[in-house]
């Protein structure tokens, strides 16, 4: 697959501005509450021993649907897809680094994540958190769109539960994989 393939062109698209959306992780103890995953588990991270890395990113399209109007102007909503390959592409390279597991996380329905986890031969598993429950007991950063919440694009490294470090905001996305290469070599 040619990673360049849908490859929005960055400089075109708004980059999102750090609002603090995420200055209250760090640090923070995951909650105990259990999410659908694509590979038919259900996943509680505050219970997974290791280094855990989490991208949160707010929702994959579908080939032949069209995203919400307005899409491509919203800063940081464009990207779902080459950053979810990014971290497809490089995941061999996180778990030489020490990383247990690999989640993506967004507010869709497990079985809208399903469908992008088969068609992108994910190695790993998305997370849904459709019911908002994680969302709001974490108070992650949200916008809204099309009578939707999504998450705002951001990517924590867990470690027995708790967030080592917050990555935000993530622009461009397909290239925040290497910045959390390069962060887990240096805190290794």
């Amino acid at each position: 697959m040619d990673p360049n393939i849908g490859v929005p062109d960055w400089s075109k698209l708004p980059a999102p501005q750090d609002d603090g959306g995420t200055r209250h992780l760090p640090g923070a103890m995951l909650p105990s509450i259990c999410l659908p995953a694509t590979d038919g588990t259900t996943v509680d991270l505050s219970k997974l021993p290791g280094r855990v890395v989490v991208y949160a990113y707010p929702r994959t399209g579908r080939p032949g649907v069209a995203n919400p109007d307005g899409w491509d102007m919203i800063p940081g909503a464009r990207g779902c897809t080459p950053q979810t390959c990014a971290f497809r592409d490089h995941f061999h390279d996180l778990q030489r680094l020490g990383v247990t597991r690999v989640f993506g996380l967004s507010t869709q329905s497990a079985a809208d994540q399903v469908e992008a986890a088969q068609r992108l031969h994910l190695p790993f598993p998305l997370l849904s958190d459709e019911h908002l429950m994680l969302t709001r007991a974490m108070k992650l950063p949200t916008f809204g769109v099309a009578g939707m919440t999504l998450l705002k694009r951001f990517t924590s490294v867990v470690d027995g539960g708790r967030i080592s470090h917050v990555f935000y905001p993530v622009f461009p996305p397909d290239r925040n994989v290497s910045d959390v290469i390069g962060w887990l070599s240096a805190n290794s």
